[in-house]
């Protein structure tokens, strides 16, 4: 069955970096254009990056541009998302999917950003 599993979360200060990863099974990868989403407390599920099947392309949402960078390496089925310059606004529960989220959801990984 297809398994979605995210990782690399926690507590991290103002301006600070975290390296989130997304190990995938249960489908083939490599075919999937993906993405990461995140969803505040009392807010919709937003997605902040999306990447090629090839990795050669990446697109980011506004608020996370120039800080954020997406990257996979599909011989190990895993994506990940490079956090800088973090702030208190990026705090939310991080979640990976395909591009369409094709797939059921994971159980995500907390991101708390605080002084």
């Amino acid at each position: 069955q297809v398994q979605l599993v995210e990782s690399g979360g926690g507590l991290v200060q103002p301006g600070g970096s975290l390296r989130l990863s997304c190990a995938a099974s249960g489908f083939t990868f490599s075919t999937y254009n993906m993405a990461w989403f995140r969803q505040a407390p009392w807010k919709e599920r937003e997605r902040v990056a999306w990447i090629t099947r090839d990795g050669f392309m990446t697109y980011y949402a506004d608020s996370v541009k120039g800080r954020f960078t997406i990257s996979r390496y599909n011989p190990q089925n895993t994506m990940y998302l490079q956090m800088n310059g973090l702030s208190p606004e990026d705090t939310a529960l991080y979640y990976c999917n395909t591009w369409n989220q094709r797939w059921s959801w994971g159980q995500g990984t907390q991101v708390t950003v605080s002084a």
